[in-house]
């Protein structure tokens, strides 16, 4: 049964940089099946929210180019529902849009965001886990959901926890003493071991008045900014607001806005997500998801592929329909696309952003 006080947003933005020449800028990451569900990331994750929220309270927030593939992907999406970034501008403008949009409509509404491209198959745990996070925020917390470490990872930001909380219908949540940035290994073997971090999953849960509320005390311009973009939004001076208010909003992401600044002031509460997570963050994760955890094996996606292999490990991708001969290498990335291939391991695999931004330099957008 849905939460009726509970609206789902989708950020459904970014190319997921670290995963070219797979995902590109016209072909993002959330819009591809990287999991062999027979579906799109941004797919699953609307499948997850529609027990939470019903279909008709999810909004999508995704840039101009994208409306017509998430369209296509969700064809249930209300077109009241679907807010369009004109350009990029990080997290902190598309959540706050959305909760200044929604809080407009609906003065005492709850909103939750959650990527539209992270991997979750435990819909139990998150459910269990989505309903404390709104308990805290009916009480007036901003509630986020950390996910419980399974090995020391330093592609992730961690949450350091404090005490136990005595919130009604949120038995599990804990105060936030900190959220620590990205670890060296030793770090991360650290906080694997003490039991009191968890990995910030990116995940927010709060009233939209509170939220925007706390937005406003680090970032008063940007609350400005988008609060006049909500006024105008459902009227037609919507395209002339955007066009003049968009390009000036603070490009900063909503853990340095929102997150860092409430878990000072005692406001963020962490609610302990014990199911399985991943946010496909490089070749890597892919690997991982589909070898179950094996290192013997090699993980083959794309319709069409042809791989012969012969003692080799690791993950291949192919969209180009070649045959793919691999002997003898370990831990191999191989992604075979039309116009661009990639060979790496997987030790290497968060190094792909270094070739996405040396193309940028070369002005070689033709392939991003």
């Amino acid at each position: 049964m849905a939460f009726d006080d509970f609206y789902s947003v989708i950020p459904a933005g970014g190319i997921g940089s670290r995963l070219w020449p797979l995902s590109r800028a016209d072909a993002p990451k959330f819009l591809h099946d990287l999991t062999g569900s027979g579906q799109t990331l941004l797919r699953d994750t609307w499948d997850r929210l529609v027990p939470l929220s019903g279909a008709d309270r999810i909004m999508v927030v995704t840039g101009r180019a994208h409306r017509a593939a998430v369209e296509e992907q969700l064809p249930e999406l209300a077109d009241p529902n679907v807010v369009l970034e004109s350009e990029p501008k990080d997290s902190s403008a598309a959540i706050g849009l959305a909760a200044a949009i929604l809080l407009k409509r609906e003065p005492d509404v709850i909103v939750g965001s959650f990527a539209a491209d992270h991997v979750i198959r435990d819909i139990r745990g998150f459910r269990r886990a989505v309903g404390e996070g709104i308990a805290a925020a009916r009480a007036g917390y901003i509630a986020t959901i950390g996910i419980t470490p399974t090995e020391p990872a330093i592609g992730f930001g961690y949450i350091h926890c404090g005490g136990p909380l005595s919130i009604e219908g949120a038995p599990n949540a804990v105060g936030v003493e900190s959220f620590v940035e990205k670890p060296d290994l030793a770090t991360a073997e650290r906080y694997l071991a003490d039991g009191v971090h968890l990995w910030n999953g990116g995940m927010f849960i709060a009233r939209a008045d509170v939220l925007l509320a706390q937005l406003g005390q680090s970032q008063p311009e940007l609350l400005e900014g988008l609060s006049e973009l909500a006024e105008a939004w459902d009227t037609s001076r919507r395209g002339a607001v955007v066009d003049r208010v968009w390009p000036r909003l603070t490009k900063i992401a909503i853990d340095y806005s929102v997150a860092e600044p409430a878990a000072a002031a005692g406001r963020l509460v962490v609610i302990p997500g014990d199911f399985d997570w991943d946010d496909v963050g490089d070749f890597a994760s892919i690997a991982k998801l589909h070898s179950g955890g094996r290192k013997s094996d090699l993980a083959i996606l794309g319709e069409n592929a042809r791989v012969l292999a012969d003692a080799s490990t690791g993950v291949v991708i192919s969209q180009s329909g070649r045959l793919i001969s691999l002997i003898g290498v370990t831990d191999i990335v191989v992604v075979d696309t039309p116009d661009a291939l990639l060979v790496t391991t997987t030790a290497n695999a968060q190094r792909v952003k270094a070739v996405v931004d040396a193309l940028k330099l070369s002005g070689r957008n033709d392939v991003l």
